[in-house]
């Protein structure tokens, strides 16, 4: 599948395009294009009544990657799809505005997986340098791991959402 790649220039000057940012919403608020919709990529095929048919769309993301893989899960829907080359990076990096209302700008989810390699981390060093038993809490957090992808929660998401670098400024 080849799609029609936009530059930020040519973005800016389709306004008759709708613009699908496929982020995270924590990305999306930690900056994003003015005029963007956020439709993170785990969304989309649930959210297919969000994007017009009649209108061309131009799907967003850090740095394209996600956006090309949202047009395959999109290409035999009926949408006139292009995606933003070099994504909101690009666009940051070619002088254009965004819009940001959080503080943080690190993903959610990369900040899960940090803190769930940290504790992997931990637990395998103390268990080398001090007591085995430590190898547990290596295990909690594989556990933890597959219970959220097996249910779709998250506990140690959740938790550093309510995390004060994680919320919206007033």
């Amino acid at each position: 599948m080849r799609l029609q790649q936009v530059t930020p220039t040519d973005c800016v000057a389709a306004s008759d395009c709708q613009l699908i940012d496929v982020r995270s919403p924590s990305e999306f608020a930690a900056g994003h294009i003015p005029g963007a919709i956020n439709i993170p990529m785990d969304e989309l095929e649930t959210r297919l009544g969000d994007i017009r048919k009649d209108r061309p769309a131009i799907l967003i993301c850090q740095s394209g990657k996600r956006a090309e893989m949202s047009a395959r899960l999109l290409q035999d829907q009926g949408y006139d799809l292009r995606l933003l080359n070099g994504g909101v990076s690009e666009w940051e990096r070619c002088g254009q505005s965004v819009i940001c209302n959080q503080k943080s700008r690190w993903s959610l989810e990369r900040q899960v997986r940090l803190g769930a390699g940290l504790i992997v981390l931990t637990g395998v060093s103390l268990s080398l340098l001090r007591r085995p038993d430590w190898i547990y809490l290596s295990a909690f957090a594989g556990a933890g791991l597959v219970f959220a992808g097996l249910t779709n929660f998250c506990p140690m998401a959740s938790i550093l959402g309510r995390m004060p670098w994680n919320q919206c400024r007033r």
